[in-house]
């Protein structure tokens, strides 16, 4: 009964990974990645428009 026990926690590990894996598969795409993908384009036009501004200091 011991190999029962050394084999059981990489089975459920091995199990839960795949059931990540396949919420990210299925979660790719469909109607919501417009929407993802416009949220993202938004947060990388305000990281670019913080770097590329011009800081007004008293030099």
């Amino acid at each position: 009964m011991d190999y029962v026990s050394a084999l059981v926690p990489p089975v459920v590990m091995a199990a839960l990974f795949i059931g990540v894996v396949r919420v990210i598969v299925k979660t790719q795409g469909g109607a919501a990645k417009a929407k993802e993908d416009a949220a993202v384009d938004a947060a990388l036009a305000r990281v670019e428009g913080a770097r590329n501004a011009p800081t007004t200091g008293d030099a």
